[in-house]
């Protein structure tokens, strides 16, 4: 009995009928069928990758236009619905040249694969034996060097593994992080009590203890260098960046090239 009076039948809930289950059998083939039709045209011939584009890679050299040949083969087994990473960095493992490698694709036949290089830092070796190595060590096996201006590590020919290690490691690294203008004074580098020491053209030494920091090294590097009060030194320490240290005489800055 209810507070005006009137009875009101108990409310029960109504069972699922027949056409409720209909519904959800529908609803779950249409997803099925859905996911099914999704699978099939994803790696449907009309959505395949027929144009790409590699940018990021230079084809002025051979190692250029054999990294640009294996990645469109291997974007050329894609779909711009299904890209597959696994398929370029595969393609582009062999390549010392290729720091990383990524893609974007374009609906409905198009893909954008973009390189990242690795950047020669060093050479090891004399004449026709001579190779770059990069900024993180890698040995850039098959990268012509006979145009590379750079700076020679203290070895006489290039490890037989894949990668530089060790004090040499460090010496790379240190090379690799040199701001450009700095690049065309620098002749050589070798490791001692020092640490890492960079010898600019002219015979002023940057000693860099470890290669941690390099990048702040570096910039107090250059402070010292375009110090007009500095006319002559032989050498920098900068194991310490925010003091950098000077001393000698003997070696005036070097000039521009």
């Amino acid at each position: 009995m209810s507070a005006t009076g009137i009875s009101l039948p108990l409310l029960r809930p109504v069972a699922a009928g027949p056409w409720r289950r209909r519904a959800a059998l529908v609803a779950l083939a249409l997803t099925l069928l859905a996911a099914g039709y999704w699978f099939w045209l994803r790696d449907s011939s009309l959505v395949a990758v027929r144009h790409v584009e590699v940018v990021g890679v230079s084809d002025s050299s051979a190692e250029g236009r054999q990294v640009r040949a294996a990645l469109t083969g291997a974007a050329r087994e894609m779909t711009t619905l299904h890209v597959r990473p696994q398929l370029l960095e595969d393609a582009a493992a062999r390549f010392p040249l290729v720091r990383s490698v990524s893609a974007s694709a374009g609906f409905p036949s198009s893909l954008t694969v973009t390189v990242v290089e690795r950047t020669p830092a060093a050479l090891i070796g004399f004449g026709s034996e001579t190779v770059a190595v990069a900024d993180d060590g890698t040995i850039l096996r098959g990268m012509a060097t006979s145009r590379l201006e750079l700076p020679r590590l203290p070895l006489d020919r290039p490890p037989k593994r894949d990668r530089v290690t060790g004090t040499v490691l460090e010496q790379a690294q240190v090379l690799g992080a040199a701001p450009a203008a700095l690049r065309p004074y620098l002749d050589s580098s070798s490791y001692g009590d020092n640490g890492v020491t960079v010898d600019l053209a002219g015979g002023i030494e940057l000693r860099f203890g470890s290669a941690a920091r390099a990048g702040a090294k570096w910039h107090a590097a250059a402070a010292v260098l375009a110090d007009p009060a500095q006319t002559a030194l032989d050498y920098v320490d900068l194991s310490a960046p925010a003091r950098p240290a000077v001393g000698g005489s003997g070696h005036l800055l070097p000039t521009a090239p």
